[in-house]
């Protein structure tokens, strides 16, 4: 089930966010944001959290800060997604984006088939990024070295 972000759950997806992401900052474009308390949406099954997305509406778009899905191929994901587009619709958004790194193969797979095109791709972009928030590893995934931002 997908529901609003509330301060109930608050406190889980925060130390998530704390424990994926070195968070609550997080930071795209060189913009840093504050994910503790992003606008958001929770999937919840049993009473159990099973996956977040943290977005930010500035203007007419709508940027995606986070998704996470605890559980894979159960289209958690997809629906925390949707969750967002009707949100931004609502709102009267012309566009939802989102940065990923290089290494996230996962996501990047995920985004295209959902639909998303890549827009851009900003070499060397976690230089910049690592300067803003230092905790930023030098490798990500697959010990793949964290280096560009790919905006979908």
């Amino acid at each position: 089930m997908i529901l609003p972000m509330n301060s109930e759950i608050r406190p889980k997806v925060n130390q998530l966010i704390a424990d994926e992401w070195a968070g609550p900052m997080i930071v795209t474009k060189g913009i840093v944001h504050d994910t503790s308390g992003a606008d958001g949406f929770v999937s919840v099954d049993g009473g159990e959290l099973t996956g977040y997305i943290l977005y930010a509406v500035n203007g007419e778009e709508c940027e995606i800060l986070a998704l996470q899905s605890l559980l894979e191929n159960r289209g958690i994901g997809s629906g925390l997604i949707r969750a967002v587009i009707e949100t931004a619709k609502s709102r009267r958004c012309t566009r939802v984006w989102l940065i990923t790194t290089n290494d996230n193969i996962h996501a990047i797979r995920f985004y295209q088939r959902f639909g998303f095109e890549l827009k851009g791709v900003f070499l060397n972009a976690l230089e910049e990024s690592r300067m803003l928030k230092p905790s930023i590893p030098l490798l990500g995934n697959e010990g793949i070295p964290l280096k560009h931002e790919f905006e979908f």
